[in-house]
């Protein structure tokens, strides 16, 4: 067992705490694994794509490079002065 070995190990069992640690905090449970997919929509032929990250960017349908980010749906508010 190396010391780089060693050091990874200890990374992993932190990030797993953290994400334990912001549950029990009263957020969202986080799961540890899971790759997040993020949805966006072809500037070509209209069609929802889901993409994960390391994927390449590009239409499932036609090809198309260029994809537009979907907007979130989750309530932003501002305070103003």
């Amino acid at each position: 067992c190396t010391a780089h070995s060693r050091r990874r190990r200890g990374r992993r069992m932190a990030d797993a705490s953290f994400a334990a640690g912001a549950a029990a905090a009263g957020g969202a449970p986080v799961p540890v694994d899971a790759p997040a997919k993020l949805q966006y929509v072809c500037g070509n032929c209209n069609a929802l794509n889901n993409i994960k990250p390391r994927e390449p960017v590009r239409c499932r349908a036609c090809g198309y490079r260029i994809l537009y980010k979907m907007r979130t749906t989750r309530l932003t508010q501002y305070e103003a002065r």
